[in-house]
């Protein structure tokens, strides 16, 4: 077995781990760094559980490998918050009722905080109304159209809609 040893940036620290290189980065995650807010769900990007942010971009943690983030800045719903105060979508989603039985949730949040930035850079979706404007409306279609990446087994969707609505509007 071949083994590297790399830097990840995780949450603002540095972590230098010992990785095979065919690991994924949900796995470096949470079995070598043991940050398992990150979910194994489907293990092949389809439900997005693992979802997490590099360098501000929400990416399927599943489908890429940890060696391939060297110098990338990753963020994962441990990081979105601080000690004492949930990230803003951490809130709306307790307020809101975001979640019941709570797997999903962390990709939920980590998806939707990427979602408000694509939406804050004007970039549109397939269901983005008007392509001319440089501001993208945030609708109750934009939102499920641009979280469909996101499953729920619970079927939370209505409640999820609304908690990412409620960060946006505070932001």
């Amino acid at each position: 077995m071949n083994i590297n040893e790399f830097e990840l940036a995780i949450n603002g620290r540095k972590e230098t781990v010992s990785l095979d290189p065919r690991t994924t980065l949900l796995d470096a995650l949470r079995e070598t760094l043991e940050l398992t807010g990150s979910k194994k769900g489907c293990d092949h990007g389809q439900c997005g559980a693992c979802t997490v942010l590099v360098n501000g971009r929400r990416i399927n943690a599943c489908l890429t490998l940890a060696v391939m983030h060297e110098g990338d800045e990753i963020t994962t719903i441990e990081g979105l918050g601080s000690d004492g105060a949930l990230h803003p979508l951490q809130a709306a989603f307790v307020t809101h009722d975001g979640f019941q039985c709570g797997y999903c949730t962390p990709g939920q949040i980590c998806s939707a905080a990427g979602m408000l930035t694509e939406i804050a850079e004007g970039w549109p979706s397939h269901v983005t109304e008007s392509l001319a404007d440089d501001r993208v409306l945030l609708t109750a279609e934009e939102i499920r159209e641009r979280m469909s990446g996101n499953l729920c087994r619970c079927a939370a969707y209505p409640n999820i809609v609304d908690a990412i609505t409620a960060a946006a509007e505070r932001a």
